[in-house]
């Protein structure tokens, strides 16, 4: 059956157009009348196909832009406070950027459907970051500059969705091959096939490694790039998505799904990543131009939205509580055949930044979990403990006229960091002493604040009314080489630098002046990789090897070094064991990966004897069959 060609045939020449945007059906009309009342008959194809169609006008019937944008702000009250009105013609959309998207809408959505039905265009509502962002208005600018392409590609995605199986595939089966993060946190990368589909979870590097061993296998006969039908990539951080970009420049020209921050937050690490390389005299993997193929081939799903990514892989995400725009991916095969999770990296616990990870799904037969904290001796302390030791140790560096510096991963640990002082700042639990924002952070702030709906509550509702935590006067932003000398010369204060595991960026420069000064204090609060400058300075290195002005140099480590696990954006062993315990319904299967190999195994036999579950600790390059 042709669904389009059956919708328009039910509209009776209503419709000039019908296009598919990846799994959606878009009917475009000329018929201004039924573009305003024929919502009820468009609600009874819906009801009939069980799939999501939206209704847009006919460019050829399109009022004039200047015009329209003259209206759109008589309509809207001033104080939603509009700051950028975006059209993208070729698919009769306006996006209206408001500081106060709420007054953009109305109560109950009055003012948008008088919107919609007096200028025809159809209305999108974005919230303007509070801070400034140069990455999403660059990615905003990618996806309009290239909105017919864009239109072209969302339709042949749905093409490829709605097309009929072939009657010859009468065999069902579903199975993964771990091409990377199996035994070991890095290079996550799962192949998941069935007879009509490949879809790659994941795509990440091991920042930490050396060599091959840092990227995914892909050099095995099951993956051929140009078969794989879908990405899915669950967040942001390097270990999940630093390898997607050179996917593109390798001739991928296939959807990649993830939420929007998601979006945002890859592409601003992806840039990063070559300017680190650079830095490092070394050959970035792939160029701006490969992120922008990213980008455009983005389709990006907020949480619980249900959507077809190919002819029998039904996805959803939910929150995973780990990171700004995490999601555990959540796989309906084969129209029930089998139904798989996969959780990415997640936190089942609240957060000053997020709300827990999700524990209630639909269905599930098989999950894949991390387990980066999954040993018996990975108890984390309880979360106000670990925020009192902080405090503790900054205010005894503080004391003997030192510095603090905490490596940060820019994504999700540093925010969480921002809040903990912010509020003993404000409350005098803490000296009052500069604290010092350096890396990509402060442009992972903005993104923070462009999509507050994926924050905690408490985060959400102060952005909300104007006490946005991240544009606090505490905070400092060092923006240039000079401003870091001026820190690094000046006195006591904290810096929250990137990255997290000592591996490049800002952290490193600061490390190398602060190491030999016994008064001065680190403060580890993130994992820090095998191999990384990092976990060898955790454990104890008297001196390291580093790099100055192109030059060999010995730094020596006085300055006292401290770990607080409870800061960590991972489930600790208990929490993995409680988000077990209480998901519903029940997994018949749970596959471990992302650990080193003796919290997998661990995390593993107690699953098992907990749970009475088959439990798989796989291998690199292990396939294994779910169906």
């Amino acid at each position: 059956m042709d669904i389009l060609k059956n919708i328009k045939e039910q509209l009776h020449g209503d419709i000039t157009e019908a296009n598919f945007e990846g799994a959606n059906i878009v009917l475009y009309t000329n018929n201004e009348n039924f573009f305003k009342q024929g919502g009820g008959k468009i609600k009874e194809i819906v009801e009939q196909i069980k799939k999501r169609i939206e209704l847009r006008v006919d460019s050829k019937i399109l009022p004039d832009q200047k015009e329209t944008e003259k209206k759109i702000k008589e309509i809207v009250p001033e104080e939603a406070d509009i700051t950028n009105i975006i059209f993208d013609a070729p698919r009769s959309i306006v996006v209206i950027e408001a500081k106060r998207p709420g007054r953009v809408i109305g109560k109950q959505g009055s003012i948008l459907e008088e919107i919609r039905k007096t200028i025809l265009w159809t209305p999108q509502i974005q919230r303007s970051p509070a801070i400034k962002s140069k990455i999403t208005e660059n990615i905003r600018e990618v996806l309009y500059a290239n909105n017919n392409y864009r239109r072209k590609f969302l339709n042949s995605i749905g093409q490829k969705i709605y097309k009929e199986w072939s009657p010859d595939k009468v065999e069902e089966w579903v199975r993964i091959t771990f091409l990377g993060g199996a035994r070991q946190v890095g290079r996550s990368a799962i192949l998941l096939q069935t007879p009509n589909s490949k879809i790659l979870l994941d795509c990440g590097i091991d920042v930490a490694a050396q060599g091959s061993k840092k990227f995914p296998s892909f050099n095995i006969p099951e993956f051929d790039i140009s078969q794989i039908d879908a990405i899915i990539i669950s967040h942001a951080h390097l270990d999940h998505v630093g390898l997607l970009p050179y996917l593109y420049k390798m001739g991928y020209r296939g959807p990649v799904y993830m939420t929007p921050p998601t979006r945002d937050i890859a592409a601003l690490l992806s840039l990063d990543f070559i300017g680190v390389a650079y830095k490092q005299a070394a050959q970035p993997l792939f160029s701006s131009v490969d992120i922008k193929e990213m980008v455009k081939h983005s389709i990006c799903l907020n949480y619980n939205e249900v959507t077809d990514i190919t002819p029998d892989v039904r996805l959803t995400f939910y929150n995973s509580g780990h990171a700004l725009g995490s999601a555990m991916a959540h796989l309906n095969i084969g129209n029930g055949l089998h139904n798989l999770l996969y959780t990415g990296d997640f936190k089942y616990g609240r957060s000053r930044l997020l709300e827990a990870a999700i524990v209630n799904f639909p269905r599930i037969e098989s999950v894949i979990t991390e387990a980066t904290y999954g040993s018996k001796l990975d108890i984390l302390p309880p979360r106000i403990e670990s925020e009192e030791k902080l405090l503790e140790i900054i205010n005894k560096t503080i004391n003997r006229n030192g510095k603090v510096l905490i490596p940060e991963l820019g994504l999700g640990r540093a925010q969480e960091t921002m809040l903990v002082l912010e509020d003993a700042m404000k409350s005098g639990k803490l000296k009052k002493v500069p604290i010092y924002i350096d890396g990509m952070i402060w442009d992972i702030n903005a993104i923070h604040t462009a999509y507050p709906d994926f924050l905690s509550n408490t985060v959400r509702s102060a952005i909300f009314q104007d006490k946005n935590p991240f544009v606090s006067e505490v905070f400092s932003r060092v923006g240039s080489p000079h401003e870091r000398k001026k820190v690094i010369e000046g006195g006591p204060c904290i810096v929250l630098a990137t990255s997290g595991m000592l591996v490049g960026g800002a952290s490193v420069e600061y490390f190398r002046e602060f190491a030999g000064n016994e008064n001065n204090s680190m403060v580890f609060v993130c994992y820090q990789g095998v191999g990384s400058l990092g976990r060898q300075v955790q454990d104890g290195i008297p001196q390291t090897k580093m790099i100055v002005d192109g030059k060999e140099e010995i730094v020596t480590i006085k300055l006292e070094v401290n770990t607080i696990k409870g800061f960590t954006a991972h489930a600790g062993r208990n929490e993995l064991l409680s988000f077990f315990n209480n998901m519903q319904p029940k997994p018949k299967r749970i596959i471990i990966n992302h650990g080193e190999v003796s919290k997998c195994l661990d995390l593993a036999s107690a699953l098992y004897k907990i749970n009475r579950v088959e439990t798989n600790v796989p291998r690199a390059l292990e396939t294994l069959r779910l169906k």
